[in-house]
């Protein structure tokens, strides 16, 4: 209650207020006609026209700010992966200051930075949106994962980058389209998604972000990991004694931190991974954790398919 309380009165002093239903006044300095309203998962909020002090709270709204060329002023990091996504560069990482974890942003930090835009997750963040909204216009994407393209529309509007977001998108899609055709057979081809978490090994479905994405080529995918008939078909826990099930064609994997690569170290050195089909015949492919699943964005996905095209195209 006392960090709530010194927020609040913080945000308060700067002229910031909450607002009913959702919507969140403009910030400090934007004069009328300057904003625009966003209609979001927490309800409608005014953003500035032009957001030059963005903070973002999850990992696909930092993809989605350096794809449209907004570099946040702040942004969450993930648990175990404590860094912004490498695949941007460390030019376009200079000057993020961390605020926090996914699930615990550091709200005194995001305070002090003053920004005009916050961007971030129902799914992750929804009990500190009020909170939020109190420091800047905050827009809340729904879910993670199943519903990235979506995500990334929104927030490229809240942005004022709409126009943008579509054509990277568009682009994005019709890559995916190309290489599926140049495979000839693609849904004969079984893509086999595996990541060691801490403490357990996980099954990527048709739902999860990289799932969609191999599916937007019209790869295949094993039956175990099509999650038919499931109420959650983001991913589903294999434990290490059934590691068999997981072969595929090709099989890519990933490890979320140090701890699950060290776990992931053992399990591939053993026997039943040793037996795979597709280990047998050299392709299962260690790949980036951040690009397949902890990006969720439009440049992420285009370096998903870089993998696809080194690896299935071989």
């Amino acid at each position: 209650m006392r960090r709530l309380a010194a927020v609040l009165t913080a945000a308060l002093a700067l002229g910031v207020g909450l607002t009913a239903c959702g919507k969140s006044d403009p910030a400090p300095g934007t004069a009328p006609g300057q904003t625009r309203e966003i209609t979001h998962a927490m309800g409608t909020t005014s953003v500035p026209a032009e957001p030059k002090r963005v903070v973002v709270l999850d990992t696909d709204k930092i993809d989605t700010a350096l794809s449209l060329g907004v570099t946040p002023i702040g942004a969450a990091t993930a648990g175990e992966a404590r860094s912004w996504p490498t695949y941007f560069g460390a030019e376009k990482l200079a000057g993020i200051k961390e605020v926090g974890v996914l699930t615990e942003p550091d709200l005194e930090t995001i305070n002090a930075l003053q920004p005009d835009l916050i961007l971030g997750s129902k799914f992750r963040q929804e009990k500190f949106y009020d909170e939020l909204s109190a420091i800047a216009p905050t827009v809340f994407t729904e879910k993670v994962g199943v519903t990235w393209k979506e995500n990334f529309l929104l927030d490229g509007q809240a942005l004022g980058r709409e126009q943008q977001a579509r054509d990277l998108l568009a682009s994005y899609e019709k890559r995916a389209k190309d290489l599926g055709a140049s495979l000839g057979d693609a849904a004969g081809r079984e893509i086999s998604i595996v990541r060691f978490m801490p403490g357990n090994i996980r099954v990527y479905g048709p739902e999860s972000f990289s799932g969609i994405v191999v599916g937007d080529t019209g790869l295949g995918r094993p039956v175990r990991q099509r999650l038919d008939g499931k109420k959650e078909r983001r991913f589903e826990q294999v434990s290490p004694e059934r590691v068999n099930e997981v072969d595929g064609d090709i099989i890519f994997v990933t490890a979320y931190g140090e701890t699950a690569a060290a776990e992931q170290a053992k399990v591939t050195a053993g026997s039943l991974w040793q037996g795979l089909s597709a280990v047998k015949a050299g392709k299962a492919h260690v790949v980036s954790d951040e690009t397949w699943m902890t990006g969720i964005g439009v440049t992420a996905a285009n370096k998903i398919l870089d993998d696809l095209e080194k690896y299935v195209s071989a």
